[in-house]
C-alpha cells in the first residue's frame, strides 16, 4: 500500500516543555489507525502539528495524495492544509450552531469551489452551477449520515450523537483523502457508540479515504483499527495490529493497564 500520511521525528515545545519528542508516524492509503495513549501523552498536539493548528518544533510533516507527490506542510495555514485533502474534527464539537444542519455541509464544500468574489457577488453561471453542485452533494452526504430529515434544522438542535455526525460530514465535505477524527465516540452511549463503529467502516469503504482517530474506547479501537499506534509522554511507544497492541508489554504498563 502507499503512504499518504508521514511524520518524520516531529518535535513541539511549548516554553519548557517538550510536548512531542521525534514523533514516527506514517498511514497507508485505505487504512484506519488509531492513535491511543494517555491523558497528556501529546494527542491532539500531533493532530494539530499535522493539520496545520500549530507547527513543529523540529521535524517534517509530509502528505502524499493519491497520484501526487510529496509535500511538506510544515507551516502552512489550516486552510491550506485543508484544500491539499486533509480534514479534521476536534474533540470538542465546533459546528456553527447557529446555521442549519445543511447549511454546516456547505460550508465544507466551499474550498472546493472555483468561482471568484466577483463572481460569487454577481451570481454568475458558474456560481450558480457550483451552488447546485455543493447542494446536491451536501444532501447526498446528509443522507450518507441519516440525517437528511433534520437539514432545516438548526446544528444546536441536535441530539449529541447527531452534532457528532454532523461533524464528520461537514469534514468529509472538503473532499479529503485523509480524515483526523478527534475522539469521535466521546459521550456517546453504547448503541450510539457501535453505530458509529458501523459509518467509520462505512465511510472508508464508500469514500475510499484513509482516517486517522484518536479515541479512548478500546473496544471501538480493537474492533475497527487496521493499526494502532501508542503514545506517551510525547513519544511513540509501539506501533502495530489490534493484537499486537493487545499482548505489548511496554503499552500494558503505560496505559491499558493489567488484569
Amino acid at each position: 500500500m502507499k503512504t499518504v500520511l508521514q511524520t518524520d521525528k516531529i518535535g513541539k515545545n511549548f516554553g519548557g516543555l517538550r510536548a512531542l519528542d521525534a514523533v514516527d508516524l506514517n498511514i497507508q492509503e485505505g487504512e484506519i489507525v488509531a492513535l491511543i495513549g494517555p491523558n497528556g501523552a501529546g494527542k491532539t498536539t500531533l493532530f494539530n502539528c499535522i493539520t496545520g493548528m500549530h507547527e513543529p518544533t523540529d521535524g517534517k510533516v509530509n502528505i502524499i495524495p493519491p497520484g501526487k507527490g510529496k509535500t511538506c506542510v510544515n507551516g502552512f495555514k489550516p486552510n491550506i492544509i485543508t484544500e491539499l485533502g486533509l480534514a479534521r474534527t476536534f474533540q470538542n464539537i465546533r459546528l456553527f450552531s447557529k446555521m442549519t444542519v445543511l447549511e454546516n455541509v456547505m460550508v465544507g464544500c466551499h474550498c472546493r469551489n472555483k468561482n471568484t468574489f466577483l463572481e460569487a457577488i454577481i451570481k454568475g453561471p458558474r456560481f450558480k452551477r457550483e451552488e447546485k453542485q455543493t447542494l446536491a452533494h451536501s444532501l447526498d452526504l446528509l443522507e450518507t449520515f441519516g440525517l437528511v430529515d433534520f437539514a432545516q434544522q438548526m446544528a444546536e438542535n441536535l441530539p449529541y450523537a447527531d452534532q457528532r455526525r454532523l461533524e464528520i460530514a461537514r469534514a468529509l465535505a472538503t473532499d479529503p483523502f485523509l480524515l483526523l477524527l478527534d475522539e469521535p465516540a466521546a459521550g456517546m452511549n453504547p448503541n450510539e457508540t457501535n453505530a458509529l463503529d458501523q459509518l467509520i467502516l462505512k465511510i472508508r469503504t464508500e469514500k475510499k479515504i484513509s482516517i486517522l482517530l484518536i479515541e479512548h474506547d478500546m473496544k471501538l479501537v480493537m474492533r475497527i483499527s487496521d493499526r494502532i499506534f501508542v503514545m506517551n509522554q510525547g513519544k511513540n511507544i509501539a506501533d502495530g495490529s489490534p493484537q499486537e497492541i493487545r499482548n505489548n508489554e511496554t503499552v500494558i504498563h503505560a496505559y491499558l493497564g493489567e488484569e
